[in-house]
């Protein structure tokens, strides 16, 4: 109801299985079976929640890993994931879609259970297509190419979503394009062909993709770290669209490296904020948001608020 009055709706819900005492040596992949009860018991709530509050997702992400070698067997915890997932896929209404996040590492330094987009594909094609992957693009080593594994995904129908930020390492969980903007610029230029790809199953992942900010902004106030973040998207999803595709696909042909890499290099220079602010007066909104919002008062006036609350 609070929602409603605000004008906004419930993104996806999240389940919690890492920070309760219980999950210390895991969630799903845990050897007491108690534990793998009370998680799949707080994804069930979830499931719950999201229908009441017309949520079309939840998104899950799994802390459970070892630390030493020999703690557990690899094998064994998998299988255990697979049950788990198993009896929620089971509980899934028709039209809610179900998100498997992955993580190269941490908290577990030794091996992580859901490590990677290769083990959260394996887990998400046991069932149908409501079950995909999420994309958290600071959740990956250096050097690593999120924009193919992003292709690779869409070929299978099985993206379902990105967490967007940055990092310098590996889920720094910064600004988005704080590091590396000609990254996302790849990845959403991947997502742009995919949405009028001739293949239907291809195009219409594409454009049921779900889209959140996942970022800690520790020094930065966060809404004005969160308009940051989403100007940044909008340029960047812009300048993809500047691709001219047909000459992309001709140096293609020709094996013409040097033209091919131009074609993207004069779209990503392209200045796209004078055509972005137009489309906000179209659309009656700032043309300048974050001047906007600094303007407004609105941090001052909430943080008045709050502390009088206090």
């Amino acid at each position: 109801a609070m929602a409603a009055r605000e004008g906004l709706t419930i993104g996806s819900i999240n389940p919690n299985v890492f920070q309760d005492p219980a999950y210390q040596f895991g969630s799903f992949g845990h050897r007491d079976a108690a534990v793998r009860r009370k998680a799949i018991d707080a994804h069930l709530d979830c499931i719950r929640i999201a229908q009441a509050t017309g949520s079309p997702a939840i998104s899950l992400w799994y802390a459970d890993g070892t630390n030493y070698p020999g703690q557990d067997d690899f094998r064994a915890r998998h299988r255990r994931f697979a049950e788990c997932f198993r009896e929620v896929h089971a509980a899934l209404p028709p039209g809610l879609r179900m998100f498997i996040e992955y993580k190269c590492f941490e908290p577990a330094f030794y091996h992580t259970d859901v490590q990677d987009w290769g083990t959260a594909l394996l887990f998400a094609e046991r069932f149908d297509e409501r079950v995909q992957v999420l994309v958290d693009t600071g959740h990956h080593l250096p050097g690593c190419n999120i924009e193919h594994i992003v292709a690779l995904l869409l070929e299978r129908g099985r993206l379902g979503g990105f967490h967007f930020n940055d990092r310098k390492y590996a889920d720094d969980d910064l600004t988005v394009a704080a590091i590396n903007p000609y990254q996302l610029f790849l990845v959403l230029l991947e997502m742009v062909k995919a949405e009028d790809d001739a293949d239907a199953r291809v195009a219409d992942c594409a454009r049921a993709c779900a889209y959140a900010f996942d970022q800690c902004p520790n020094h930065k106030p966060t809404v004005e770290s969160v308009i940051q973040s989403a100007l940044r998207v909008q340029e960047l999803y812009a300048k993809a669209l500047h691709v001219d595709q047909a000459a992309l696909r001709a140096a293609q042909d020709g094996a013409d490296l040097v033209a091919a890499e131009e074609v993207l290099q004069d779209a990503y220079h392209t200045d796209v904020r004078p055509l972005l602010r137009a489309w906000r007066a179209q659309k009656g909104l700032p043309e300048q948001p974050l001047d906007a919002y600094r303007a407004s008062g609105l941090r001052e006036q909430a943080a008045a608020e709050r502390g009088a609350r206090v």
